[in-house]
């Protein structure tokens, strides 16, 4: 074998090769999976010499991801908080700006006390295990209408040693039965379904039934909205992820359904991300 060959299969050239099409970033996690390596050895290996089955697994990685496929969904895992999860075709990719929904979560949880604590749309777990991590006393319950869904969040809640965990099959509100919990938060679907993104970029690979809901994207925020107050405890609160242009009409939904304090709180680009609210403890005892 001549050396422009053997070139052609270095580190450094096919990563540049790769950068031609894709992101950088993207390259070297594709890389590093298919190599089975960490980020950090892929420079510190720049001009070491790849077989020819190495090159062509990283290849067909990086056709795939130009092709359009989530990196989350090619190396099949997502980092979210401290946790390192596994994803899927079944699951959402849980995203950076949905850390906001588990520290205001966290702010409303004491740690040295007990907790009831209920994630709506759990997929595959993301803010369910980052509460549980957090908050060892608390007893959370996910809730997800999806069984493949389901199965992931399991896998990882099992992976990190999580056993303050329950996973139940049902939509919304609907797997909690006659149950109250001191909080529950969701990231639900909030697109609406004729979004001109959802046939767009990462978007087109993600599970419709974790993206869009209705004609305005917020049928399941409604319903969420209106079941939810009959399981939280007096006191209690709802939190919900929602899109940059919904906080009015998530606030109104919230106080049509009897919340206070109801507000919303924006993420680091300064865009609408979660709205909140109590169940008004005076107003439980007053009914």
């Amino acid at each position: 074998m001549d050396q422009t060959s053997l070139y052609s299969r270095r580190v450094d050239a096919l990563l540049r090769q790769a950068c031609t099409g894709i992101a950088r970033a993207d390259a070297e996690s594709l890389f590093a999976h298919a190599l089975g390596k960490d980020r950090a050895w892929l420079f510190a290996h720049a001009t070491d010499t790849l077989t020819d089955a190495q090159a062509a697994d990283v290849q067909a990685l990086v056709a795939r991801r130009a092709a359009g496929e989530p990196v989350a969904y090619l190396i099949g895992r997502r980092g979210f908080w401290t946790l390192d999860l596994e994803v899927c075709a079944d699951t959402l990719i849980p995203r950076p700006e949905t850390e906001l929904l588990v520290e205001l979560a966290l702010e409303r949880l004491d740690p040295e006390a007990p907790a009831r604590v209920a994630d709506l749309g759990t997929g595959s777990g993301a803010v369910a295990l980052a509460i549980a991590s957090e908050r060892p006393m608390a007893a959370v319950v996910a809730t997800d209408a999806s069984p493949a869904a389901l199965a992931v969040a399991q896998r990882n809640a099992q992976a990190h040693g999580l056993g303050n965990v329950w996973l139940r099959r049902g939509d919304w509100c609907q797997a909690l039965g006659g149950e109250r919990f001191d909080l529950v938060a969701s990231n639900p679907p909030y697109i609406a379904q004729d979004d001109p993104h959802l046939v767009q970029g990462d978007l087109r690979y993600e599970p419709a039934t974790a993206l869009a809901s209705g004609s305005d994207g917020l049928e399941a925020i409604r319903a969420i909205a209106a079941a939810a107050p009959a399981h939280l405890v007096p006191g209690g609160w709802l939190l919900l992820e929602h899109g940059l242009d919904q906080g009015v009409a998530v606030r109104a939904l919230l106080q049509e359904a009897g919340l206070a304090d109801v507000r919303t709180v924006r993420d680091l680009e300064q865009r609408d991300r979660v709205t909140l609210g109590r169940l008004d403890r005076a107003a439980t005892g007053a009914r």
